[in-house]
């Protein structure tokens, strides 16, 4: 897929998913795991229309175009507590490669339980994870396997209590794939909340988690005295969304960061209606689930 051709489709009829999808957490009233919007989006039917009046309208695409994705923002991290109510608290040394609070375990449980009685994690084909603690952490338990078992030439997702998680090991029996991968990081730079740690200590954390797809062992995308800047993150979320593009796989979950959803998701909302530019561009709250679809399109529809 072109990246200029990829659009974020979150509103394609509610009839074309399946029930299962058509619900919120209970659990948790703060959290959701939220349905496709049932608005026409896109901006396509400006296009198709030929007086270019922009009129509203279901988008019809061939299936073999569409790929669903399961976007998650992690769980509570010990940076959050803090950093919610006070903004200099994300620079703090001690948030360094946060890891999830026992209340974002708790969401993680949550969620794990919906994608579960929903069926949705038997459609699942892929997790993909940023290689930072709290996301992995997250991955691993949402759409990781059940308690592990010490089974010859079987690895685990997780070790006991990694990360501080005072977590029992994670089987990675009967789970997709997870892969860690760099670009769907959270903002980088200055924060040590968003700094990673090393590939080969998430692998001994990590052991069946793939971070073959990270070139470099140290961080070398952090950096302390520099920011990314929004647009520079928003670019970085659509080279991400292009990339997915190019995976084989037809549903994906994808375990990030608030930020690199609200600025790529706002980047998309640019071309859309300001309805559907307000709904992509809402927050994430911790542990939350959003369901889109990603749509590789023609250029020009009219030929």
């Amino acid at each position: 897929m072109n990246m200029s051709m990829i659009t974020v489709a979150v509103n394609c009829s509610i009839s074309s998913f399946p029930s299962s999808l058509r619900f919120r957490r209970r659990a948790f009233p703060h959290l959701s795991l939220s349905p496709p919007s049932a608005l026409c989006f896109s901006g396509l039917s400006e296009n198709i229309d030929s007086g270019g009046g922009g009129s509203g309208g279901p988008c019809i695409f061939p299936l073999n175009r569409c790929k669903t994705i399961h976007l998650v923002r992690h769980g509570q991290g010990i940076h959050n507590v803090e950093g919610d109510k006070d903004y200099n608290a994300y620079m703090k040394p001690e948030y360094f490669d946060a890891h999830l609070t026992p209340l974002g375990w708790q969401e993680v449980d949550s969620l794990r339980k919906d994608v579960h009685d929903s069926g949705l994690m038997k459609r699942i084909d892929l997790v993909i994870a940023s290689p930072l603690l709290r996301t992995l952490q997250t991955a691993v338990g949402v759409f990781g396997g059940e308690s592990y078992t010490d089974i010859t030439d079987v690895l685990p997702l997780m070790v006991e209590n990694a990360g501080n998680s005072n977590r029992a090991a994670i089987s990675s029996l009967n789970c997709p794939p997870i892969v860690a991968v760099e670009l769907c990081r959270e903002h980088l730079g200055v924060r040590p909340c968003d700094k990673r740690r090393s590939i080969s200590e998430y692998q001994s954390l990590f052991p069946a988690i793939d971070f073959s797809l990270i070139d470099s062992n140290e961080d070398t995308w952090w950096k302390a005295d520099v920011r990314e800047t929004k647009e520079e993150l928003a670019a970085r979320g659509r080279k991400f969304m292009n990339w997915l593009g190019t995976r084989k796989e037809k549903e994906i979950a994808i375990v990030t960061h608030r930020a690199l959803l609200l600025h790529t998701l706002s980047a998309f909302g640019n071309y859309s209606h300001p309805l559907e530019k307000k709904e992509l561009s809402k927050p994430f709250a911790n542990c939350e689930l959003r369901s889109m679809v990603i749509v590789d399109c023609v250029t020009d529809r009219r030929r």
